[in-house]
């Protein structure tokens, strides 16, 4: 049978991932915060009539953006989906009674406790 991902977790392997997961999702919300900041002060002054390229600001916007990216490729080398950055959600590919459904996860959530069919997405959720 063809799968659409390589990697399948079991509920064990997803939940052992869960910490990881928590630290790379704070340091997602935090260099967005810190991008959020950069982009106001280039709006700032952009709108005084400063040229901002290749200013101090625009620099650490890349370097943040970089840093952000680095974070999000902890997530697609495992092929964990992010679906709502804000949320913190999360779904893991996994096989649950022979088919290829996803293990569903959001942040302020204890444990991994639901999943849903590849197309079904957060509204389709069923307990585990």
């Amino acid at each position: 049978m063809l799968h659409q991902f390589q990697k399948h977790y079991t509920l064990e392997e997803a939940r052992a991932l869960l910490p990881q997961v928590r630290g790379w999702l704070g340091q997602m919300q935090e260099i967005r915060e810190r991008l959020r900041q950069t982009e106001e002060r280039i709006g700032q002054l952009l709108a005084s009539g400063t040229d901002a390229a290749g200013g101090a600001s625009v620099n650490s916007q890349i370097k943040l953006l970089a840093e952000l990216q680095g974070v999000m490729h902890e997530f697609s080398r495992r092929e964990i989906q992010i679906k709502d950055w804000s949320r913190g959600l999360l779904d893991f590919p996994a096989i649950i009674g022979g088919r290829e459904v996803f293990l569903c996860w959001e942040q302020d959530e204890e444990d991994i406790e639901h999943w849903h069919e590849l197309d079904g997405g957060y509204a389709a959720r069923e307990r585990l």
